[in-house]
Formats: C-alpha cells, sequence, structure tokens
C-alpha cells in the first residue's frame, strides 16, 4: 500500500525519528524518550483543550457508557483525574494527538507498518503532595490488554509542560519487559486502582527476583513537546507531584496493525472484557472489531 498524504513525513520530521540504535535501545530497555515532537504551541491547545473539556465541553459523547470507564467529573473533587477516551470526545485535542509524527515513532519503535490508536486518558495529578491517589503503583499495561492479540503494543506519555520528578513524572523499570513473569493470575487483569499497591510493589520484587534482575528505576525528565513510550510489558509507576503546579498529561496507548481481540478466559471461564468491547463495531465472525475507524482510527501506516 502506498503512502497517502496524510502519512507523510517533511525532511524536518523525518529527522525526529528514532534511529536504528535507538530502535535497539528501546528493545532492549523497553522506553524511549523522543525528540521534540509537538510545537510549544501544539502543547499549549493541548492544555486549553483539556481545560475547555474539565469545564464541560464535548465534540461527542460516547454512545454508551463502559463498566470499567475512568472518568472525573467535578463531584469527584481534587482527587488525580482520569477520562477515558479523551481522543474521541474532544476533537482539538484529538487534533494534535494524530499529528503523523507520534504514530511514525511508535511505527519505527514496534516495527510495525501500522499504528492505530487503542486507547488516550487525560490526566490530571492535582499539586497536592499527600493525595493518595497521585501514587500510581507498579504495573505494566499488557495486564489489561489480555483481550489483545499483540505483544507490542505502546504507551506515549505526553505531559504538556516540562515534567521531572517533583511533579511525579511517569518512571520505568529498566528493562522489565524482558523478564519472564511469575505469580500472575485472574486478579492481574484488574486495573491497578482496582487492586492493592503492596501486593504490585511485592509483584515486581518477586519478578525480578526471579530473574535475577535489578530493579533499576529510571525517572523520565520529559521537556515540553517531548515525550516518553515505554512497551506494554514495562514495569512504571509515578510518585507524588510536590511541585506547587498541576502536573498534566494524556497517556496514549497504541497498537500495531495487527493487534485484534481474542478470547481470553479466567479460571472460572468467564472472558476477559475491554471497554472497546461494548463500543466498537464487530468482525464478520462476531468479534468486538480493534480497527473500528471510529474508535482505533490509524495513526501511521508505512508504505
Amino acid at each position: 500500500m502506498s503512502v497517502t498524504e496524510e502519512f507523510a513525513l517533511s525532511e524536518e520530521e523525518r529527522a525526529l525519528l528514532p534511529t536504528d540504535e535507538e530502535v535497539e535501545r528501546y528493545a532492549r530497555d523497553g522506553w524511549y524518550l523522543t525528540r521534540k515532537l509537538f510545537t510549544d504551541e501544539e502543547v499549549d491547545e493541548l492544555t486549553a483543550a483539556s481545560e475547555r473539556f474539565y469545564a464541560g465541553e464535548r465534540s461527542r459523547a460516547l454512545p454508551v457508557r463502559p463498566p470499567r470507564l475512568a472518568y472525573w467529573e467535578p463531584a469527584d473533587g481534587p482527587v488525580q483525574r482520569h477520562n477515558d477516551y479523551i481522543h474521541y470526545e474532544s476533537d482539538g485535542i484529538a487534533r494534535i494527538l494524530r499529528k503523523p509524527i507520534l504514530g511514525a515513532v511508535a511505527a519505527r519503535l514496534a516495527r510495525a507498518a501500522e499504528i492505530r490508536i487503542f486507547q488516550s486518558t487525560l490526566i490530571y495529578k492535582p499539586p497536592i503532595a499527600g493525595e493518595p491517589s497521585n501514587l500510581v503503583p507498579w504495573h505494566f499495561d499488557r495486564h489489561y490488554w489480555q483481550s489483545c492479540s499483540s505483544e507490542d503494543m505502546l504507551t506515549a506519555f505526553i505531559p504538556f509542560h516540562d515534567c521531572g520528578v517533583e511533579m511525579g513524572t511517569i518512571t520505568m523499570v529498566d528493562g522489565s519487559h524482558r523478564w519472564e513473569e511469575i505469580g500472575a493470575d485472574d486478579s492481574t487483569t484488574r486495573h491497578f486502582a482496582e487492586r492493592d499497591n503492596n501486593d504490585l510493589e511485592r509483584m515486581l520484587e518477586r519478578n525480578a527476583a526471579y530473574n535475577h534482575a535489578e530493579v533499576r528505576k529510571v525517572p523520565m525528565l520529559i521537556p515540553k513537546g517531548h515525550m516518553s513510550f515505554h512497551h506494554c510489558r514495562t514495569y512504571h509507576g509515578s510518585g507524588a507531584n510536590v511541585s506547587g503546579r498541576p502536573r498534566r498529561a494524556i497517556s496514549f496507548h497504541l497498537q500495531p496493525g495487527a493487534n485484534e481481540y481474542r478470547a481470553f478466559h479466567l479460571t472460572n471461564g468467564d472472558v476477559v472484557t475491554y471497554n472497546h468491547d461494548v463500543l466498537v463495531r464487530r468482525t464478520d465472525d462476531g468479534r468486538p472489531d480493534y480497527a473500528d475507524p471510529e474508535f482505533c482510527p490509524v495513526l501511521w501506516r508505512n508504505a
């Protein structure tokens, strides 16, 4: 398939792509810090569009409310805010997230010919040092994506400002995506917000010990307009925001073009479900279609 104008990059943008050495380093480390992919004006528009969203502006609303939807509302108070499907409900945010260079970087890292959106979450971590919801425990995203066939999904963490340790930036456990996993059970398919933080900490330590690996925690120091990527099996988390100003970001989950729905059974026979399963169209054989362009549009397609 030829590259359409929609998926073309300028010479300046091609210079922003990961080098072969950086792609190899991502395969080794499980994370990658980009060059400056967004202009300051684009990042400022993300902030402005998010404020309009928090004030009630919607380009469209989800047709139904999935059972495990993360969706902060003003009545929830000054906790960490998570709002799923921001790429669907806010055209102002979606326009910037769908900038081709972002998808092209993801395609290079995942070594995929096509990248589609899987999910997006708008995040606001309030400047309250002792707020319990600000602490994100160690976890990896693949646990929650058992209904997906791909082992190469990845996430871009996109802050709306310079983001460092004092803001509670995302922190990776170096190389953990290459560990052989032990101790997984039905509970690991639940989101970290539904699990005990201490259990998650112990799970990280047990898996590191089993793999004779050091738990090397690497905070992502991300300048404005840059972002981090991490592999779907990379352990990550984040700490308190002690900066005095809110930490604003989007967690942008991406899928290679080959990803599709698969039935994943728990030990009691139940099938794991993802929020998409009540939203997306169906394939010819009746499965949820994770290539539905309404909710999972293509970000990038190679020649």
